[in-house]
């Protein structure tokens, strides 16, 4: 254990958090806010007049339904630039010290482990999760930080917008039904978001993702400690599953599954219910990069380095870090260097 994370620990034993039911008011985004001025803030918002949709629309629909589809906003050009880097990846496997996590119960162990020290036909199948690779690969960052989204999170936050982690997927992840805030936890717990882009166009059966319309505004799940996962929750993930789909149904919330196109990305909100459908047909994949978010108030250190000032990397007014644990990777594979 580092001596940062020894030291939040002691000083957590010192002076415990409350135990929150809900994100606190006086940090929330504006547009989760009660009755937001949405045309308003359209008006004074210098990007509005330049974006290849009504931001005004846009908004009221994330509002009330939590998440935004932008179609066809990503050219094929930079995507097929990241997933060459990805290939590249696999091929090399052993020279690379790049995450990954694998959920097969094989893995239950040691699931979150050096790209190098994993077979590579295990690299290439179900349940892995490569971990941050916008690090190292160019065309990652600028897959990321696309202006497309980059805008639209920018009017959600109000604020600068800051790149947090990715995670790239060959095939459907297959996950229980789970919201992200409780596991992916800025310094502002509810300046949070993501974005999902499809690397190729997604078929039925493939492990399509789904999610539920409105979820967002469910009461939070209490893990026994408040609404965050960690060591001192006594609640676990399939419990949280079950109260999101029982909540959802008891609210009569329309269920949805993703089936974008090649250059299609959704958006949506930390608190939206989502998972990964079962793979009904081993010979698909589902080639996707999902990113998380937040602002410039809600994450300015890096979470491997609490103390410093970060690195950081600027496309489109927005940051991304860079990892200070894999220095020597940073911005190695460059096929993104001249692709947009």
């Amino acid at each position: 254990m580092s001596i940062v994370n020894k030291a939040r620990q002691a000083y957590n034993k010192l002076f415990p958090a409350p135990v929150l039911k809900d994100f606190p008011n006086e940090n929330l985004p504006w547009i989760d806010q009660k009755n937001p001025d949405i045309e308003g803030f359209v008006k004074r918002f210098p990007k509005a007049l330049h974006l290849p949709y009504d931001l005004t629309e846009k908004l009221h629909f994330w509002k009330e339904n939590g998440y935004v589809i932008l179609e066809n906003v990503i050219s094929e050009d930079l995507i097929d630039a990241y997933l060459a880097d990805v290939e590249e990846l696999i091929e090399k496997h052993k020279e690379y010290d790049i995450t990954i996590r694998i959920d097969r119960p094989e893995y239950n162990k040691h699931p979150v482990m050096k790209v190098r020290d994993v077979p590579r036909e295990i690299i290439e199948g179900q349940y892995i999760k490569v971990m941050d690779f916008h690090n190292a690969s160019v065309a990652g960052k600028k897959l990321m930080l696309h202006k497309a989204i980059v805008s639209f999170l920018e009017a959600i936050f109000n604020e600068k917008v800051v790149a947090m982690q990715s995670l790239t997927f060959l095939y459907g992840s297959q996950q229980e039904t789970h919201q992200d805030f409780p596991y992916v936890v800025p310094q502002v717990p509810s300046h949070l978001a993501a974005s999902w882009i499809a690397l190729e166009d997604v078929k039925p059966g493939s492990g399509e993702l789904h999610y539920y319309v409105g979820s967002h505004k469910i009461p939070k799940f209490n893990w026994g400690n408040g609404i965050f996962f960690n060591g001192e929750s006594t609640k676990n993930p399939t419990d949280f599953g079950k109260y999101l789909s029982a909540e959802c149904e008891r609210l009569g919330l329309e269920k949805k599954t993703l089936l974008l196109k090649k250059g299609d990305v959704l958006i949506w909100h930390a608190a939206l219910a989502h998972g990964g459908e079962p793979i009904l047909d081993d010979n698909l994949t589902r080639k996707s990069y999902v990113c998380h978010y937040s602002s410039a108030l809600g994450y300015f250190r890096h979470r491997h380095d609490l103390v410093n000032e970060p690195v950081r990397h600027n496309m489109n007014g927005a940051d991304v870090f860079a990892d200070p644990k894999l220095t020597s990777y940073e911005n190695s594979f460059k096929r993104g260097e001249n692709v947009n």
